[in-house]
């Protein structure tokens, strides 16, 4: 992790200050809700010289019409390109609007995608099914198998689509491999880099040209609000805002606002994130009520090596299987004292659920099987709690359920 430790400064100052003036209305400290839908012009000649602006390409941020940006929600995509390390980013209704929307600018009829395995349901189900219906077609292979990867690219792939860590069992794609796959091509490489972080991960530093976030989850981190983010180049974000224009799926003011209070503090919160991660996996790792543990800051996982040379940290998110069957997993949840069971993850409240029984409840069991989701898996996202409370209440939990 050292050669990319020393960054972390840099990006904790950027998630305090990117993308803010420093004179505000009313000489506020933090940046004003925009609250309005739309934005006046003081005569014909003022929306004549911005009519001409906008032709020219530079309006200066002036908007007139909220679907085609908000000064609030402006400061948020600045934050995060500079977090990125980006030229440009889109903010979001959701993640998956981000995804999706994505998706669509840069697919059309005949176009064929390559998806990873171990990528989120609904990320799948909208390569897989909505965008079949378009005439989109899609493989599915095995994350860092670069063999079956290059095999599955066609003279019609036009992206490949991943996410790193993934979920739940937190894979760790090799970017370099991964990206050098996509040049011979000519594909564009979009990432969820939800579970990194900006913080514990810079994907366009390693050659993804699209990054993309469930804002909802770390960048946020406080189980209020809704929204996704989109970060790359010029040319791909403003094909990606000419879509949003018509589609629609914007981020409003007030949960920009709380986006961006969120993102200040996200360095300070993903750090004992980090801390508290390692050590509940570790401490897992040695329970005997315990039979498998998935971190990548862990020396059996399979990719620790790749997290090791991409991230900085390896993140808030344990995945384990409990020893018993469905129900013995069940009541080890319900005997917990301090996460709430919830299919979220990345806030200050630590954040705990059992996938076959939450997000692959309406998936037939050999499904989730053959997607390798098993009954006594659990996915707990750690939270900024004191570590001794959350591994003593794991523990006795465990006891209570498994003996």
């Amino acid at each position: 992790m050292d050669q990319v430790s020393g960054q972390r400064n840099n990006r904790l100052s950027a998630s305090v200050h990117a993308g803010e003036q420093r004179q505000r209305a009313y000489h506020s400290v933090v940046d004003p809700i925009v609250q309005s839908s739309n934005f006046a012009f003081e005569n014909t000649a003022d929306i004549v010289s911005f009519m001409e602006a906008r032709a020219a390409g530079d309006t200066g941020g002036r908007v007139e019409y909220g679907r085609y940006g908000n000064p609030t929600v402006r400061v948020v995509e600045e934050r995060m390109a500079a977090l990125e390390g980006t030229e440009d980013a889109v903010a979001f209704s959701s993640g998956m609007a981000a995804i999706s929307t994505a998706l669509l600018t840069f697919l059309k009829q005949g176009d064929h995608v390559i998806l990873t395995d171990d990528c989120y349901r609904r990320t799948r189900e909208f390569v897989l099914t909505i965008l079949a219906r378009f005439g989109v077609t899609a493989s599915v292979v095995p994350i860092n198998d670069f063999d079956a990867l290059r095999r599955a690219v066609t003279p019609a792939t036009r992206v490949f689509f991943s996410e790193t860590p993934t979920n739940p069992y937190l894979r760790v794609l090799d970017l370099a491999q991964w990206c050098a796959a996509a040049r011979v091509c000519g594909a564009i490489t979009m990432l969820d880099a939800t579970f990194a972080t900006p913080v514990n991960l810079r994907p366009t530093e390693w050659g993804v040209d699209l990054v993309l976030h469930s804002a909802t989850k770390y960048l946020g981190g406080h189980n209020d609000l809704l929204a996704g983010i989109a970060a790359g180049s010029t040319a791909l974000i403003s094909r990606i805002r000419d879509m949003v224009f018509t589609m629609g799926p914007i981020l409003d003011p007030q949960s920009a606002f709380l986006l961006l209070r969120g993102i200040k503090t996200l360095g300070l919160r993903v750090g004992q994130q980090n801390r508290n991660g390692q050590r509940l996996a570790d401490f897992l790792r040695g329970h005997p009520a315990v039979e498998q543990v998935w971190y990548p800051g862990c020396p059996d996982h399979q990719d620790h090596a790749t997290a090791q040379r991409q991230m900085s940290g390896f993140g808030g998110v344990v995945s384990f299987t409990v020893k018993g069957d469905f129900t013995a997993t069940s009541t080890f949840l319900d005997q917990l004292k301090i996460p709430y069971l919830t299919p979220s993850l990345g806030a200050v409240e630590s954040l705990a659920t059992q996938p076959a029984l939450m997000s692959y409840a309406n998936v037939a069991p050999e499904e989730r099987k053959a997607l390798g989701v098993v009954d006594n898996l659990v996915r707990y996202a750690v939270g900024i709690e004191d570590v001794g409370d959350i591994i003593a209440d794991i523990d006795q939990a465990l006891k209570a359920a498994v003996g």
